[in-house]
């Protein structure tokens, strides 16, 4: 191979998706390529060339506009031009050069012939960026449905049927016999022909013996009321997820409204091995905050056996955002019982990425508390000392304290319902930039503990205000665009300049931020009372606010951030680093980077869809 040549094989196989083929089949290619020089101001393709061809850019650089002569894009150096490539529906794309510019050609006819045997590199040239996007992503969520087998298995391999019940207004001895006949552990309570609530063994050890309850009282008066059930179309990992956030042993799966079958925990234990599972049995036994401390070392190993398992990175941040719940609500239980119960009721609320279940290992805590309107004065001294134990030992487990002091120690975040019910009035009636900056985070809000129904009722009413202010919409979407994924003009990344993170990319802040902020007012402007981004993403799909396929590309680029994000953190974790979400590019390959560059596009394509104030 001659110099000329040997330079031109050097520069195409660094560029994906080039860097995937053999080097035979690289020689053939630049045996076909042709070289042409475009001078300021022309465009493409040169005259007299009609036949569709790929062109890469040596030195120079080009812009892609629409017949409206909307900038569409730019194109720099190492960049592949496949606009000429395939018909464009009749779309008339004009590319021009902004300066002089040296380009490799080579027809595409020729070249789908040389790479006949490579589909996926046919497949780039003919795709746009999130299509391409989505089958990679699709690829991986394939290789982790096999990695998960309770995600890759129907409620319906584990549960069992039918479901044993008992009429509301039978005695619990009954209850207790007809159990130890039939050997279960629970019973669904039924009236009228309508389940009202589910009664366990626990239930007639606690609420009836050590309660010192006649056994010939009503079983409805020991059952759990508004039992939680899972629907049968639901995966195993779903119900495992639904049980140990809940904390409950005993999910009953419905079908069509009705209660045909009831899931374990320990039927999903046995088949799961080391999981969120096991470290909420083992973070209940302890009785002690340094026995907490002991176990939440165990959590990075935790993560690091997921990601290696090639586990979805919205599958383990469920898990961490589980097991971060049971270090909670045994902390929780541990205050009652140093403290007393509670004066009045409350909900111990966490906020921000725990609320979204979107955690990962030793994140920093944000919560809160909102306090029954019974509460008096002199009632903060308990949920003073209350919120302080529990904040101080998730901060022993791990969990460092919040550097913007959003806890449930801060007296501000400590609040009783109607003063909850305020806020909001305030952040969506009269919306100040400023202050909408740093309560956003409270508008993803999930009750860990304690009486549900204190944030339900506030969130409703939150709801139906957020979907008719369009002024508090405006600010938020103003707000949210401040976070600009790093793409330069020539679509290369925008790196850190300076400072130990230097030449990195912030996955965090400059691409997954920038989707969940666009989530929470896709959910905001719809009355979606879902939190977690994905889940958001996937109910606002198909409305006013978000079209499906837009909804399809946002859930991918996220998916795919998480993913390069996790496996970043596994790296640093097994070196003992503390983990963190600064990427180098040069972590990855030549074809993950192409990957990345497609998953920031489609958020700036969103954002610069949304208009601000």
């Amino acid at each position: 191979m001659d110099t000329s040549l040997a330079e031109i094989f050097s520069f195409i196989q660094s560029i994906p998706p080039f860097d995937l083929l053999p080097v035979p089949v690289l020689e053939r290619i630049v045996n076909e390529v042709s070289i042409c020089y475009v001078r300021r101001g022309q465009q493409l393709p040169p005259k007299g060339v009609n036949e569709p061809r790929l062109y890469l850019l040596r030195t120079g650089a080009l812009s892609l506009s629409n017949d409206d002569n909307h900038l569409l894009g730019k194109y720099g150096e190492g960049d592949c031009c496949t606009v000429f490539c395939v018909p464009n529906n009749g779309q008339k794309d004009i590319v021009h050069s902004d300066e002089d510019t040296l380009l490799y050609s080579i027809s595409y006819e020729k070249l789908t012939c040389i790479i006949k045997d490579y589909p996926d590199v046919i497949a780039f040239f003919q795709q746009t960026s999130s299509e391409r996007l989505s089958k990679k992503m699709h690829r991986i969520n394939d290789d982790a449905l096999v990695a998960s087998s309770l995600m890759n298995s129907s409620i319906a391999n584990f549960f069992h049927t039918p479901v044993a019940t008992i009429e509301a207004k039978s005695s619990i001895k009954d209850a207790a016999i007809k159990m130890t006949e039939l050997g279960f552990s629970c019973l669904v309570v039924m009236k009228e022909n309508r389940h009202v609530g589910i009664v366990t063994d626990k239930d007639i050890r606690r609420r009836c013996v050590a309660a010192g309850l006649s056994s010939l009282e009503a079983v409805n008066n020991i059952m759990t009321p508004e039992m939680s059930t899972i629907d049968i179309k639901n995966n195993a990992y779903q119900a495992l997820m639904a049980m140990t956030s809940k904390r409950i042993h005993h999910l009953p799966v419905t079908q069509h409204g009705i209660v045909t079958g009831m899931v374990t925990i320990t039927d999903l234990m046995n088949n799961e091995g080391i999981n969120a599972v096991n470290f909420t049995s083992i973070i209940h036994k302890a009785n002690t905050v340094s026995e907490l401390a002991e176990i939440s070392h165990l959590l990075p190993k935790l993560q690091i056996r997921m990601t290696k398992l090639g586990t979805t990175a919205d599958h383990v941040a469920k898990s961490i955002s589980a097991i971060t719940m049971a270090f909670t609500i045994r902390l929780i239980e541990m205050a009652e019982k140093i403290l007393g119960p509670a004066p009045v009721p409350y909900a111990w609320l966490a906020a921000g990425s725990q609320a979204r279940q979107e955690q990962l290992a030793h994140s920093d805590q944000d919560n809160a508390l909102i306090i029954s309107d019974d509460v008096k004065p002199e009632h903060d001294y308990w949920f003073h000392d209350f919120a302080t134990f529990v904040s101080d030992g998730l901060a022993a487990c791990g969990f460092i304290y919040c550097p913007g002091n959003v806890m449930a120690t801060n007296p501000k975040w400590r609040q009783s319902q109607s003063k909850w019910a305020r806020y909001f009035d305030q952040w969506i009636n009269t919306p100040d930039p400023k202050a909408l900056m740093h309560c956003s985070i409270f508008f993803d809000l999930e009750t860990v503990y304690g009486d549900t129904s204190l944030l339900e009722n506030v969130r409703a009413t939150m709801l139906t205000k957020t979907k008719q202010s369009t002024l508090f919409i405006a600010h938020l979407t103003s707000n949210a665009l401040k976070l600009r994924p790093p793409l330069g003009f020539f679509r290369d990344f925008v790196l850190i300049q300076n400072g130990k993170n230097k030449a990195t990319l912030d996955l965090k802040h400059n691409g997954i931020a920038p989707i969940v902020d666009l989530a929470r007012i896709y959910a905001l402007s719809e009355g979606i009372s879902e939190v977690n981004t994905i889940e958001r993403l996937r109910q606002a799909a198909g409305t006013v606010s978000l079209s499906k396929p837009a909804a399809a590309n946002l859930i991918d680029a996220i998916e795919l951030l998480g993913m390069l994000r996790l496996e970043h953190q596994a790296r640093q974790l097994e070196l003992d680093q503390k983990p963190d979400n600064y990427l180098a590019p040069k972590e990855i390959s030549r074809l993950e980077r192409e990957h990345l560059k497609d998953a920031f596009k489609v958020i700036k394509t969103m954002q610069d869809s949304r208009p601000s104030i």
